[in-house]
């Protein structure tokens, strides 16, 4: 089975480079049946989020009908990214099996700082409420 996952993914990411597009691409797999793929689309998209593994999220929640992806693994040519990764993880795929290490590292001087005022209560209660209102 994961030959056919590697041709399959192979040819995919020949398509992203024929498109100018990073060649990465992804399958998401349940019961040894493929649910979905897709590749990188990033630059012609011009949307910071169409990663392989993004696209390819989307496309089989849309076909599940369903958000959860826990009895799904995925299958990605790269070693996902820390966007994607947390993606998964929100999904709750199951094993993801990828066939290159990312060496790159990006040197982001993103901030990140929590807010601790009145609003933050406001947010907090409601955020809860919610929460409680679920279970």
């Amino acid at each position: 089975m994961q030959e056919k996952y590697e041709k399959i993914l192979y040819e995919l990411s020949k398509k992203a480079y024929t498109n100018d597009e990073v060649p990465v691409a992804a399958i998401i797999v349940r019961n040894n049946v493929i649910i979905s793929k897709a590749y990188n689309k990033r630059h012609n998209k011009i949307d910071p989020l169409s990663h392989a593994e993004i696209n390819c999220i989307i496309k089989a929640t849309k076909k599940l009908k369903d958000w959860r992806l826990s009895d799904c693994d995925m299958y990605v040519t790269l070693e996902p990214c820390s966007m994607c990764r947390e993606i998964i993880k929100e999904v709750r795929i199951k094993n993801v099996y990828y066939y290159v290490s990312k060496e790159k590292v990006i040197n982001s001087k993103t901030n990140f700082e929590l807010i601790n005022n009145n609003s933050s209560i406001k947010h907090s209660e409601l955020l809860t409420n919610f929460f409680k209102k679920l279970r």
